[in-house]
Order: C-alpha cells, then structure tokens, then sequence
C-alpha cells in the first residue's frame, strides 16, 4: 500500500484543504516525462516523511478544475499546503535531495 493518496477534483477539498498534516501536492501527467523522472521521489517522500506530510498526486490532465483555479501552467507543479493555504511551490523537476530540502523547509 503507497502512503500517497491520489486526488480528484472532487476530493481535493477533503483531501488537501481540510488536512491536518501539512500536504505536498504533486500536479503531474501521463505522458509528461520530468513528471515521470520526479515521481518516485514524490512517493519515496511519502514514506520519508510519514506522519509530518501527507502526500497527495493531482492528475491535471483528469482534474482540470483545481489546476486551473490554481493557476498550474506547467507541471511537474508542486505546492505545499498548511491550513488551507499554499506555503511554497516548485516548478519542474528536482532531485531527491532538493525536494527533501524543500520539504524539510516547509514542514
């Protein structure tokens, strides 16, 4: 069992905005390769940091609601969410280091 939870547009009030645990969104897609190269770091960090981070994937091909009311023009796309509300975001892919440094900063 993965300790990332996939969201929907539907879910994504329940899941994101409602946590208690800050959560890391990965905005990603099928057919986009850096979204590709950067996802089992997203998902390692899930079990990295279990219990401090939830980890959510939005498939922005198939839930263009919230990206579009979160304005994401370019994925990879992740944004850390406290309360409610976007902390921090990085663009692009990065490596494992760097995310857990970006994570470690907004936790």
């Amino acid at each position: 069992m993965s300790n990332y939870v996939n969201a929907t547009d539907a879910t994504f009030e329940a899941e994101v905005l409602q946590s208690d645990l800050p959560v890391l969104v990965d905005f990603w897609a099928d057919w986009c390769g850096p979204c590709k190269m950067i996802g089992p770091h997203v998902e390692a960090a899930a079990e990295t940091f279990a219990g401090k981070l939830k980890v959510v994937k939005l498939d922005v091909q198939n839930n263009q609601a919230i990206a579009t009311q979160l304005q994401i023009r370019s994925i990879p796309a992740l944004m850390i969410f406290k309360n409610g509300e976007v902390v921090d975001q990085q663009v692009g892919a990065i490596p494992k280091a760097a995310l857990e440094a970006f994570i470690n900063k907004n936790i």
